[in-house]
């Protein structure tokens, strides 16, 4: 081949450049016969390490590359391949490398993940997510969507969505824009836009996994685990280790009850990725839902030592509320808050942590500031429409009236297994479902979604052409219909029931603006209103920082807001629906446990059973925040807290109004006759499929 013409030596290496891919071993042979004709030729010498590399070893493409990147300083791919062989070795030479070759070819795409897989590896979460956002921009190869992709990944959301949709408004059914605006939706938060999008995209690629990834993690992200899961089982078929995958695999696993698998999953990841201080955080969140408490303390103390900036192992620790930080940790937490280049995320945990720390020594001061500079990172990420809030209270009002669930009686699934239990957060709604939990004809879950997705689906939340504003679309809604959402809800939280009981409670505090819905498509289920002083709950939430959603609580005059509509609404269903909700106050439940547990089995129809006064002793998984106070008995010490704390509230009690006197508006509930008793102990001897 050294006399052969040069069209015929070029051909051949791009035949072999071409069997690299899908034909490691072929592509090595054809390397080599190339070679035998021409010694160090460099393409061939390239696709010949590259072969090497690509069937696993990792050394002898090191032993060609390193003379061939040296004769070659300015050859990108010939770095990028020098450092993921590296990177295959664990060299420390490999992230040198790589940054070369992408300073060298921006464009390279697999240099950038191979980059951000490495950093991922060592803990750099910052830096593999910024090398992952240039893998995605670098991987579309379009001229015209190129300006598109540098917006998106570069975080102008709004240019990129306008320049996406001019495209896709020109070709509807090209691939990589439609791919490409889904990705904008999702950075959005816009999750059932994004969703939408992405289930189009793998209408025509199906075999793409990077948008089924991304699908999946859009129906995890509104909390549809069970969807999810068969997407996330396909990809970690085809490649079982791969990280991301099997983290929203644990996330899926969580979101339908199933800790014990959560924990092998991330105790796994854990052993893989020792050094990623995140897997070792997700694991501690793991280790907690199920009681843990040393191990979870554990896991998120390794995640602090790798990551002493990570204000969630800080926040996850302070929310433990088992034990108090002691000097040296606070004197970290300054610190790192101290710092100029700490993320708005981790800051505003960090100021969350602090701020309990000092309330535990009783600074209230500087407690409450810490608390409030949290808070306000908080809410300018995640503004919240508190005029939105007030508007669907008016209308619940207006259209759910006492002649509308009249008209509408007798519809709906008949089914008497669900317990709702509604209200705010902090509320003493998951002491309220521990209480409930312990008898032996109900199953604790937890905050389910679902009815909220229903509202959403209604209202036409996330179509092109949104449908009648909520809850006014349901006035149109057929008594068929109304049953059809009924079982529809039922079969979808059938995933969360693992013990067979006839009853199960669901615990979405948010799900008292749905109880227009509740009644019509469920018309036996029980509905409890978990209701505690304002000053209490409100400033119990302020001082929390959630996970997701409740974005009323990062200030203190939309959190009076809310809490007024709130006890409006509640007003309004018990003049519509007398009796139909149970309330539950507590701080009567604490001052009168036994009576108050009595009274609330009465109500769901519940014989009184000896455990649920000892519900601390129940052994379950708990995914709240109040997850480690329920499983100790009642104490008063948490239901003046918030006095503490009063010089600083005065924004939040001028909110609440005559809310802040006026706030019990406890209902005559009716207690359950005895043939309604009779029906219940029918139900609990009927088959889960039945109730």
């Amino acid at each position: 081949m050294a006399d052969a013409p040069p069209g015929s030596l070029a051909a051949a290496v791009d035949q072999a450049a071409l069997s690299l891919a899908q034909d490691a071993p072929s592509a090595e042979r054809q390397a080599r016969a190339i070679l035998a004709r021409v010694p160090n030729d460099p393409r061939a010498l390239l696709i010949l390490a590259s072969a090497r590399r690509r069937q696993g070893d990792a050394g002898g493409a090191r032993t060609i590359l390193e003379p061939l990147a040296k004769a070659f300083p300015r050859a990108a791919n010939t770095h990028y391949e020098l450092g993921a062989s590296l990177a295959d070795l664990g060299d420390p030479g490999a992230k040198p490398a790589l940054r070369h070759a992408v300073g060298l070819n921006p464009d390279l795409a697999e240099a950038w993940r191979t980059l951000g897989d490495l950093l991922f590896r060592e803990g750099d979460l910052r830096g593999a997510e910024a090398a992952f956002a240039e893998h995605s921009r670098a991987s579309v190869t379009d001229p015209a969507l190129k300006t598109a992709a540098a917006a998106l990944y570069g975080g102008r959301l709004s240019e990129a969505e306008a320049l996406l949709r001019r495209h896709i408004a020109d070709r509807p059914n090209e691939l990589e824009p439609l791919r490409l605006l889904a990705e904008t939706y999702l950075r959005q938060m816009r999750l059932a836009a994004a969703e939408g999008l992405l289930a189009r995209c793998l209408e025509l690629a199906p075999g793409h996994d990077g948008m089924r990834f991304s699908y999946a993690s859009a129906l995890f992200r509104q909390q549809r685990a069970a969807e999810a899961m068969p997407h996330v089982e396909r990809l970690m078929a085809r490649d079982p280790k791969h990280p991301a995958y099997r983290n929203l695999y644990a996330g899926c696993l969580g979101l339908i009850g199933e800790d014990e698998r959560v924990i092998e999953v991330t105790e796994a990841l854990a052993r893989d990725y020792a050094g990623q201080p995140h897997v070792w955080l997700s694991y501690g969140h793991a280790l907690r839902a199920v009681g843990r408490q040393d191990e979870a303390v554990a896991a998120y103390r390794k995640a602090i030592s790798m990551a002493p900036g990570l204000g969630d192992a800080y926040w996850s620790l302070a929310n433990l509320k088992v034990a108090s930080f002691g000097a040296g940790d606070e004197a970290a937490i300054a610190a790192q808050l101290g710092r100029g280049d700490l993320a708005a995320e981790d800051r505003l945990h960090l100021h969350y942590a602090l701020g309990k720390a000092l309330e535990d020594r009783k600074d209230f001061a500087g407690s409450f500031a810490h608390y409030a500079q949290g808070a306000a990172i908080r809410k300018a990420e995640a503004p919240y429409d508190a005029a939105a809030v007030t508007a669907l209270a008016d209308r619940s009002q207006a259209v759910l009236t006492a002649g509308f669930f009249a008209a509408r009686a007798g519809g709906g699934a008949p089914s008497q297994a669900p317990i709702f239990i509604v209200g705010l957060p902090r509320s003493g709604s998951t002491l309220v479902e521990q209480i409930l939990a312990s008898h032996s004809a109900v199953e604790g879950t937890m905050e389910l979604p679902y009815v909220e997705h229903l509202a959403f689906e209604l209202a036409g939340v996330g179509r092109a052409e949104p449908g009648r504003p909520y809850p006014d679309c349901l006035e149109a809604l057929a008594p068929a219909r109304l049953a059809e959402l009924g079982e529809r809800y039922l079969s979808q939280t059938l995933v969360h029931r693992k013990l067979g009981r006839p009853m199960f409670v669901d615990k979405m505090p948010n799900n008292f603006q749905h109880i227009g819905l509740i009644q019509l498509m469920l018309p036996n289920a029980r509905i409890i209103d978990a209701r505690r002083h304002p000053l209490g709950t409100c400033f119990s939430c302020f001082k929390q920082h959630f996970a997701e959603g409740q974005t009323f609580t990062y200030d203190l005059t939309d959190l009076g807001r809310y809490y007024r509509d709130y006890v409006r609404l509640m007003d309004h269903f018990d003049q519509v629906l007398p009796g139909r909700v149970h309330r539950v106050i507590y701080e009567d439940m604490v001052e009168n446990t036994e009576a108050e547990i009595r009274r609330l089995l009465d109500y769901c129809g519940l014989e009184f059973e000896a455990p649920c006064l000892r519900f601390w002793e129940t052994d379950r998984s708990v995914r709240t925040v109040s997850s480690e106070q329920v499983r100790r008995p009642i104490y008063r010490g948490g239901l003046d807290q918030w006095r503490a704390y009063e010089p600083w509230l005065g924004p939040l009690k001028a909110a609440l109004g005559p809310v802040l006197e006026d706030w019990r508006g406890r209902p005559k509930t009716k207690p359950a006759s005895a043939e309604r008793t009779a029906e219940v102990n029918q139900v609990r001897q009927a088959p889960l499929s039945q109730a």
